[in-house]
């Protein structure tokens, strides 16, 4: 295996079948606990950045005169995305100092949220899909991970401040 398609994969989770995203985003998770057990918030966003770097450099070297700009195998998108949905339970956890398992329904959420934005692919999520390219196939995952990301703000924030629990 080449060190593109290594990354691309993420390392084989993408040959994974059947929905190679869905085993992707999950193989995500705990590199994510990891990075943040290792050092934090601060760790697992400058983890997102390189991610999203090698996969859009990986994806280019993948897809290079192949018909399909986005294979499923390649998965490495949902990687940097389900990472940037997670930002919203690593940094309250690094900023607050409470241990990031504590927080498990965040991630429960993420994962939830995060997939349902990247198979339903509202708005600007779609927009990114169809640019096409390893850009486009980078972008949409970012932008689904942000969207991810603040429905686990807002659940949190209702189920804490609104509920009071």
């Amino acid at each position: 295996m080449t060190p593109a398609r290594a990354i691309a994969t993420f390392f084989g989770a993408g040959l994974l079948q059947p929905a190679p995203g869905t085993w992707g985003s999950l193989a995500a998770l705990p590199v994510a606990l990891a990075l943040h057990l290792a050092g934090g918030f601060p760790l697992l966003a400058a983890a997102t950045v390189v991610v999203f770097g090698a996969g859009w450099w990986a994806t280019v070297q993948v897809t290079a005169g192949a018909a399909d700009h986005d294979p499923s195998w390649i998965v490495i998108d949902e990687v940097a995305g389900m990472w940037i949905a997670l930002w919203a339970v690593s940094w309250p956890a690094w900023a607050h100092d409470i241990a990031v398992t504590a927080l498990w329904p965040g991630w429960v959420a993420a994962f939830a949220l995060f997939r349902l934005f990247d198979i339903w692919k509202p708005g600007p999520v779609g927009w990114a899909d169809r640019k096409g390219g390893a850009l486009g196939v980078m972008l949409d995952d970012v932008i689904a991970g942000v969207f991810a990301g603040l429905g686990v703000a807002v659940l949190a924030g209702l189920w804490h401040g609104v509920l009071g629990l």
